[in-house]
């Protein structure tokens, strides 16, 4: 397609020229793509993954650009700069190879990639907010998807494409034609196949097929939730995420530094957002305008120490645990800390505006006003005041909070009865 220039009351064409003649190597073309990669993926949110992808056994070839779409598919990109004869059969090849790639291996070439940019940002926590999976294990899909994009493609080439392209496999051909205007290099960028025209049936019934692999996806996903033990201290039905801060938090509180809690988890990059000076939430969010935080940012979550404000990641996956057991293991008496599934609800009953429910395992619940509160104990203390119900057992001792919630049930139970 021809590019022109309205000039007065005519059309001035536009020089198209060859990236030979600019002057522009691969590398080059390679670079600037990399940083637009919508430029060459209409339609599809696309991520760059790597550059010059290679880790394979008994190959000593490179993928241009690996790619991740929404729908957890590798993305394979193949640069020509001129004609792209015979891509398509290496893109294939290549394809097959990163087929069987898992998310850790994923993870591990972004931290590359991320690292020969000069990028500190957390390689795993980049594509969990892409895919916008922040928890459970992430499943690659089988399906690797082709782009490939040169300035011409030979019949032989686009013959191919249209052909694969009906046997179920998704490739497309973006021309990109460089034109010279004003000593600017332009470019013209357009995909050929499939044409946008008739993309749209295409596109409906892969969507479809996605779909399908994202609800399995989702089924698949570790929504296990957790009740935690600190001393008297009752957290019950936390996701991981607030699990580790909870745990997180009590070690601070015990004096265990910011830096030594980073040291114990160094596969885990940014695990606190962090700003000179006290601030509270709203100050927090104000110094990083336009940016979603990702992080614990309410007044009574963010930390402060050594003349700065430090808010805690939301973003875990897999190795959440993990983590937990390494800040455990920095902390003194850390035997009185402990964490397990939520188990079933064994009991539930109401009292005024509280709901006080008994898990399987034990441990206590108490809503107020439909909210869960955290710690249980002190609202468990109201609640027995008011049916005086003792707060001691006969030596004296004060009750613990299973115990305790197990009187206060009964005492409800009892004045229902009355």
């Amino acid at each position: 397609m021809a590019l022109y220039e309205i000039a007065g009351d005519g059309l001035k064409p536009v020089a198209q020229k060859t990236f030979t003649d600019t002057g522009m190597l691969e590398r080059n073309i390679q670079r600037a793509v990399r940083t637009h990669i919508a430029a060459i993926t209409p339609g599809v949110k696309t991520m760059v993954l790597a550059e010059e992808f290679g880790d394979w056994v008994g190959a000593n070839r490179r993928i241009d650009l690996l790619c991740l779409d929404a729908q957890a598919q590798l993305v394979v990109v193949e640069l020509k700069r001129e004609d792209g004869a015979h891509m398509e059969l290496q893109a294939l090849r290549y394809a097959a190879m990163v087929s069987t790639m898992r998310f850790d291996q994923a993870v591990e070439a972004h931290r590359k990639y991320l690292q020969s940019t000069g990028s500190t940002a957390d390689a795993e926590q980049a594509i969990r907010e892409f895919l916008e999976q922040e928890e459970g294990p992430v499943a690659l899909s089988e399906t690797v998807r082709i782009v490939l994009a040169a300035s011409d493609f030979p019949q032989e080439l686009t013959t191919t494409v249209l052909w694969l392209n009906k046997q179920g496999l998704d490739l497309r051909c973006v021309q990109m034609r460089p034109h010279l205007f004003e000593n600017r290099v332009l470019v013209d960028i357009q995909q050929v196949i499939p044409l946008p025209e008739a993309e749209q049936y295409q596109v409906a019934v892969r969507e479809k097929s996605m779909e399908q692999a994202a609800a399995a996806r989702a089924s698949e996903r570790d929504m296990t939730r957790y009740d935690l033990t600190i001393g008297d201290a009752v957290y019950t039905n936390l996701p991981k995420r607030r699990l580790i801060y909870e745990i997180v938090a009590e070690a601070i509180r015990r004096g265990i530094s910011i830096r030594q809690i980073m040291d114990a988890m160094p596969w885990k990059g940014n695990v606190f957002l962090s700003v000179d000076g006290e601030f509270n939430e709203q100050q927090l969010e104000a110094a990083f305008p336009g940016k979603r935080l990702r992080n614990y940012t309410s007044d009574e979550d963010l930390f402060h120490a050594d003349g700065k404000t430090y808010a805690f990641t939301t973003q875990w996956g897999s190795q959440t645990l993990r983590a937990i057991g390494n800040v455990l293991a920095l902390m003194p008496n850390a035997t009185e800390i402990n964490y397990e599934p939520t188990a079933g609800i064994a009991d539930e009953i109401s009292y005024g505006e509280y709901v006080v429910r008994q898990r399987e395992s034990g441990a206590i619940e108490v809503e107020h006003q439909g909210v869960s509160v955290q710690p249980v104990k002190p609202a468990l203390r109201i609640i027995a005041q008011q049916l005086n119900v003792s707060l001691q057992n006969g030596n004296g001792n004060d009750l613990n909070t299973r115990h305790l919630g197990a009187q206060v049930i009964d005492a409800i139970r009892a004045r229902r009865a009355e």
